[in-house]
């Protein structure tokens, strides 16, 4: 019975302490993210714009990023340097899972990219692969706009 008491107390203090760790996240370095030397700059001018915009307003067509589970590519929409609006032009979507996958989590990344206005946000948990397409394509249409 001793034991068992023991044991209640340790799995409980145990548990405290683990529920008062704080995640570990990095510093964002000046709203920079950084690049991917997977993700090399595009060839690709920014869809949209003619010669007389200014450079960061427009709709720029990111790199198309292979990951292993399908192509991830997106296009942003900027006004004076800022994101409006984040169009998933392609998702893995071989199968149900894959659909499913990228209906829950590009939402919730372009929802994040625009809060952030920035490519410098959180993969989805269950969706590494995508996110991971989705911040490197993200960032190469960024890239452009700064050009």
């Amino acid at each position: 019975m001793r034991r068992a008491v023991l044991a209640t107390i340790g799995i409980s203090a145990l548990i405290v302490a683990l529920l008062a760790l704080k995640p570990h996240q990095l510093p964002a370095l000046a709203g920079v993210a950084p690049r991917s030397p997977t993700a090399p700059p595009s060839p690709h001018g920014p869809a949209g714009t003619s010669s007389g915009v200014s450079a960061g307003t427009g709709t720029f067509t990111g790199d198309p990023i292979d990951t292993q589970y399908g192509t991830v590519q997106v296009a942003a929409t900027l006004t004076k340097g800022k994101i409006t609006s984040v169009q998933v032009l392609q998702a893995p979507d071989q199968n149900g899972r894959d659909q499913q996958i990228a209906a829950y989590a590009l939402p919730r990344l372009t929802q994040e990219a625009i809060g952030a206005q920035s490519a410098h946000i959180d993969a989805v948990s269950g969706a590494s692969y995508t996110s991971q397409g989705y911040i490197q394509s993200l960032q190469s249409a960024l890239d452009q706009a700064h050009d």
